[in-house]
């Protein structure tokens, strides 16, 4: 006996419609419904059909992924205007002019977790803007580090980050909010 898929025309296979049950049944829905009991084949298929094998490359079945740390939020408003006006102190800085990337990225790590264990909450991460050649724009740590900072590494010490305000360095420097130390 064979079904008909939709969208095709041609009819499923008894092995297709137990891989088609195998991937519904490790789906979680959005609300929870009860899966259809498995309906009896008849025919043929009936006689050669032995008792159900998952998929080898199916799951046996998922377990709640653990979900990873939340994005990475800009700082807000009021506090970045604190920091601009002084009236917030920026807790720490790093200035990571001439380092290379593998340099910068141990350096500041350390700098993060250092900062953190101090009770530091706003630091001030000094990137560059890069030196362009022939009037184009290299900036490597510049376009790096705000990617190292949502790296799972950083994000045990990082919660929001924001470009600075000219006065503390503008496009060559990062505000970055710390979380508070567990």
């Amino acid at each position: 006996m064979r079904t008909t898929d939709s969208r095709s025309g041609r009819g499923l296979t008894a092995h297709e419609r137990e891989l088609w049950r195998d991937v519904t049944r490790s789906v979680a829905p959005l609300k929870p419904r009860r899966v259809p009991s498995r309906p009896e084949v008849a025919g043929p298929e009936k006689k050669n059909a032995g008792p159900p094998t998952r998929s080898p490359t199916a799951p046996a079945r998922p377990g709640r992924t653990a979900k990873g740390p939340p994005p990475l939020l800009p700082i807000d408003r009021r506090t970045r205007q604190r920091i601009i006006r002084g009236v917030q102190a920026i807790d720490g800085r790093i200035d990571l002019h001439g380092r290379s990337q593998g340099e910068a990225h141990a350096t500041l790590l350390a700098f993060l977790h250092r900062a953190q264990s101090h009770g530091a909450r706003i630091v001030l991460v000094i990137t560059g803007k890069g030196a362009g050649e022939f009037g184009g724009s290299r900036g490597i740590l510049k376009r790096q580090v705000p990617l190292w900072l949502n790296l799972p590494e950083f994000r045990t010490y990082v919660s929001g980050l924001e470009q600075a305000h000219v006065e503390h360095g503008g496009e060559g420097a990062l505000y970055v909010r710390l979380r508070r130390s567990r």
